[in-house]
């Protein structure tokens, strides 16, 4: 497990110490988040005119709103890799039906081959005992 770190950052004017189990960078990043949201906040006039509180409160609504739209976002990717997860698995199971099949064709392939050797054998084999039969037969009629 990481060790607690402490990290000073400025957050709308003000020297923080964020402390946490989490990378000082992370950290920082964190504290870039805020300052940009008050930057982005500061520059609405509308905003300026609110009390501190409402400001406060205004920030919070909006950082929960981009937490929950993340959020969402996340759900919608999760969705999408068990979709593409299932779609994988269906792939291979098919894949590993095809191979299955295939080495089964193959072998009834090998065999087949093999009938027709052993019938090509037999044929010659065969047209051999009728050529010697007809030698034969020819030899003795000629007797």
């Amino acid at each position: 497990m990481s060790s607690k770190v402490e990290v000073e950052v400025i957050i709308d004017g003000k020297v923080l110490t964020l402390s946490g189990f989490e990378r000082p960078e992370y950290l920082q990043q964190v504290a870039n988040y805020m300052n940009n949201k008050i930057s982005a906040y500061n520059k609405l006039d509308s905003f300026k005119r609110q009390s501190v509180d409402m400001k406060n409160i205004l920030l919070q609504l909006n950082i929960a709103d981009d937490y929950f739209k993340a959020k969402e976002q996340a759900d919608v990717f999760d969705e999408e890799i068990e979709i593409k997860n299932k779609e994988l698995y269906d792939r291979n199971h098919e894949l590993i039906s095809v191979k299955l099949k295939l080495e089964e064709t193959e072998k009834e392939k090998e065999e087949l081959e093999k009938l027709l050797k052993d019938a090509q054998l037999r044929i010659v084999k065969l047209e051999t005992e009728l050529e010697k039969n007809r030698k034969s037969n020819t030899y003795k009629a000629v007797k």
